[in-house]
This record gives structure tokens, C-alpha cells and sequence, in this order.
């Protein structure tokens, strides 16, 4: 079994993308600044506001306990938690949460294997879920669910999670993956110009170093992050039609396409001049904090949207003052491109508590909620885009939606071994990379021979 690879593969024109987030580019994506918004914040589920109104009718499932599993932890699952109370409160059911942590792919195999999987799980690898197809461990969506998604979600979220023609996904959390977040104090005071290209980006990193501060804290302590710096640079100067290609493995790792990707990331991370040191020993968090802490350690930091909830959680700053982000530079006058991700909610039964809760998800009631709550983008066509809490959100979805290429993370459309798992494949063959820049050539032979053995030859 395949998955329709039509988003994922063709270019998708802005109002492909405008549809897929839900609304005019003034209206959608995450906005970062409150995402530290706590549940005493945002409780009233009853009160009268958009996140209390049930948009729809729910069955009575009262004494049902449902278990769900997903990646997100600390701020993120508080919030999830919020959705998921919502639908206990209107169905009587109980709907317990666990945290599958970064090892998704692992924690979910082991507990399918023990028998204890859960009702649903939420993940971020297309990939995993194209195994779990295969394996037969997951059901397809059921009619009325189906019906949900048709109703709320543009055909590039559903081809992503359809399956020799039958759904069995819903798309509930969307990222854009393509921000760089500094430092605005830290560039103001060395004169360093918000860059468009990636010399202009590399000479920004210079002056803010030239200013006694380390242009760039990067945490490679964990391979994920380092395979987003990869996609990004790969999409801009592979271009579009190359990047599905190294996606469904149809080129090796060896090709020189790849060779000139690792020189351009090479050339970044082995000049120390622009780099805080110890980025192989730093976690990405505190990557976030060395850049936003008071003083600041570094002047820039990548990663996608979601920084702004890792500032807001974890220092004093506030994004949109003291933190902002620009679009990840242009290559080689590669076009506007954005790399994304998402979690897509997948179930393991499809009984009746199980199968409203799917629909509940794909619905704009469970949008909305942790819209307003902050740090969240959904490709729920039909939420309340009036509920993202500021402006800087606007901002990242004006990139999203006028982005001439937008292609999923390739790393989540490998199979989990080689593009989802912790010390194998593309995490740690990067983060030996990171540590040893000069080597190119061996990198994309290991990559090649991590591919081979994960897509079975």
C-alpha cells in the first residue's frame, strides 16, 4: 500500500496552500506570544466563547476510556489535554493522554507488539503511517468520519493520509518549518541586516559575531533538528522535483545534488566564527534559550514555528518585541519555499468512542480550542482564524501561503528507520556530520546505506 503522493509530490500554488491552512494569509498559522497560555487561562468550555460551543452533535460515551498518545509534552500537552476535556465534557467519556516522547516510531512498535496499543495515537511521520498500513495495525477512517475531513479539509491534507483510496488520517496539527528566530536586541546592537539569501544570511551571523556575540546557537544533541537545517537547504538548491525524489528514495543519497547540500551545511557548520560551541552537546531547547536568555548567548537560532512557544516557555522575552523570526534564505535564487510538517491523528480500533473522538479531532470545536491557547497552526479549513492570539503568527502564515514550493518534511515521508529514529539514519548520520563538517563524501555514502537498509534495497 502507497500513499497518494499528489500534495507531497506537485508544487502547491499559494491557494492550494492558503486553503490547506484555512482562510486569507491574514488569518492563519500559529501565533507564538501566548503560547504559554495556561488552562486557567482558557477555562469556560461552557462560558458562551468559540472554544466552548460544540459545532456539532457527540454521542453519549459515558464510562468509555479512551488512550492517546502522541509526541507532545510539556506546554504542548497541556494544551492538547484542553482539547481533549472538551470532548470528555461533551461525551462523558475519559480520555487519557501519554507522551511517545521523540522515539515515536519505537514507543508506539513496542506497544503495538505488547498488545497495548493505543485507540489513537497522533504523529508526525507520513512514513510511519504508511507502515502501520502495510502491517495492518491501523483501521480506515469510517464513514462519518470521512465526512468530517471532507467537510473541513482542503484534498491536500487528505491525499496525505489516504491510502489505496482509503482515508485513514486526520491531519490535526500543521507547522511551518522554514523560520529563523534572532535575537532582535542582539541584531540591533551589532547592525546586522534581516537577510534574504544565504550569503546575505551567513555575513548577518558574521557582524552579530563580529559584535562578541556568536551569530548562531545550534542543538544537535539529538538528530531532528539537523534533518530540518538538511530539507530546507535541499529543497533550495535540489529544487522541488529532486526532493520527492530523495524522498521516495528514486535517486541515492551519493547523488551530486546531495554532495551539494552537505557543502553548503558544511561550510555553515564547521566556520566556528558564527557558531556558539557546543552545539553537539546542546539540546534544541536550550538552543532557544542561549539566544533569548538575558544575556543572550547567541543571536540566531533555526527551527519552525514553534520556537515561539519554547520562548515564551522557557525565557522572558516576548515574541514580536524582543524575538521575531525571518523566512529561511534563499539559495542560489532558489523561489520562496516552505518546508512543513503536522501531526496526523491515526486510530488502532475503529469502534464507536474511538471513531468520535477522530471526528472530533478533524472538527473546528477541537481546532479552535487550542488555537486560541496559542503555538498551533490547523489545516482545518473551517476553524476560527480570528482566535490566533497575535501578529507574528500572521507573519509566518503570510510565508506559508505565498510560498511558490511547499513540500512536506522529508525526513517524515522516509521510512521511521532512516528519517524518525533516534541514533539511527538521518539523525545521527547528521549529527556526525555536525561534528565532522569536512565529511562529505562519507556522510552521503552512510545516508545511502541507512536508505538502502530502511527502504528494504
Amino acid at each position: 500500500m502507497r500513499r497518494r503522493m499528489k500534495a507531497a509530490a506537485a508544487l502547491v500554488s499559494a491557494s492550494m496552500l492558503l486553503a490547506a491552512c484555512g482562510g486569507d494569509a491574514e488569518d492563519t498559522e500559529t501565533r507564538g506570544t501566548d503560547s504559554e497560555t495556561t488552562a486557567e487561562d482558557t477555562e469556560g468550555t461552557d462560558d458562551g466563547d468559540s472554544t466552548g460551543e460544540a459545532s456539532g452533535d457527540y454521542p453519549d460515551l459515558s464510562g468509555q476510556t479512551l488512550d492517546v498518545a502522541s509526541d507532545w509534552s510539556g506546554a504542548e500537552q497541556e494544551n492538547f489535554e484542553e482539547v481533549l476535556a472538551f470532548f470528555e465534557q461533551e461525551t462523558g467519556a475519559t480520555v487519557t493522554y501519554q507522551s511517545l516522547g521523540n522515539n515515536v516510531s519505537t514507543a508506539l512498535g513496542t506497544q503495538i507488539e505488547g498488545g497495548g496499543a493505543p485507540d489513537i495515537a497522533l504523529v508526525p511521520q507520513p512514513g510511519l503511517v504508511d507502515q502501520l498500513v502495510e502491517s495492518g495495525d491501523i483501521v480506515p477512517l469510517t464513514d462519518d468520519v470521512v465526512s468530517t475531513v471532507e467537510e473541513n479539509y482542503a484534498d491536500t491534507w487528505k491525499d496525505l493520509s489516504t491510502y489505496d483510496d482509503e482515508l485513514y488520517g486526520v491531519w490535526f496539527k500543521a507547522a511551518n518549518k522554514s523560520t529563523v528566530w534572532y535575537n532582535v536586541g542582539v541584531y540591533e546592537d551589532a547592525g546586522a541586516e534581516i537577510p534574504e539569501t544565504w550569503e546575505d544570511f551567513t555575513s548577518a551571523l558574521q557582524v552579530v559575531s563580529d559584535s562578541g556575540v556568536p551569530g548562531l546557537a545550534v542543538g544537535a544533541d539529538v538528530g531532528w533538528p539537523l534533518t530540518d537545517w538538511f530539507e530546507n537547504v535541499y529543497l533550495r538548491t535540489a529544487g522541488p522535483e529532486m526532493y520527492d525524489q530523495l524522498a521516495a528514495h528514486e535517486i541515492p543519497w551519493t547523488d551530486d545534488s546531495v554532495i551539494e547540500a552537505l557543502e553548503v551545511l558544511g561550510g555553515l557548520w564547521g566556520d566556528d566564527t558564527l557558531l556558539l560551541s557546543g552545539g553537539a552537546q546542546r539540546s534544541f531547547p536550550d538552543s532557544v534559550t542561549a539566544v533569548f536568555s538575558d544575556p543572550p548567548q547567541a543571536g540566531t537560532v533555526y527551527e519552525g514555528d514553534f520556537v515561539a512557544g519554547n520562548i515564551a516557555e522557557q525565557t522572558d522575552s516576548v515574541v514580536g518585541e524582543d524575538a521575531n523570526f525571518y523566512p529561511f534564505p534563499s539559495i542560489n535564487d532558489s523561489p520562496d519555499a516552505v518546508m512543513g510538517a503536522g501531526n496526523v491523528a491515526i486510530a488502532f480500533n475503529d469502534d464507536e468512542g474511538t471513531m468520535a473522538l477522530m471526528s472530533y479531532l478533524a472538527s473546528p470545536d477541537a481546532a479552535n480550542i487550542w488555537i486560541e491557547l496559542g503555538g498551533f497552526t490547523s489545516p482545518n479549513q473551517n476553524a476560527d482564524m480570528d482566535l490566533y492570539p497575535d501578529d507574528v503568527s500572521l507573519a509566518i502564515a503570510e510565508q506559508l501561503t505565498s510560498a511558490e514550493v511547499f513540500r512536506f518534511d522529508l525526513s517524515d515521508l522516509t521510512p521511521s528507520a532512516f528519517g524518525g529514529t533516534e541514533g539511527e539514519g538521518m539523525w545521527q548520520l547528521l549529527i556526525e556530520f555536525y561534528q565532522n563538517p569536512d565529511d562529505i563524501e562519507g556522510t552521503a555514502q552512510a545516508l545511502e546505506d541507512a536508505a538502502v537498509s530502511a527502504y528494504g534495497g
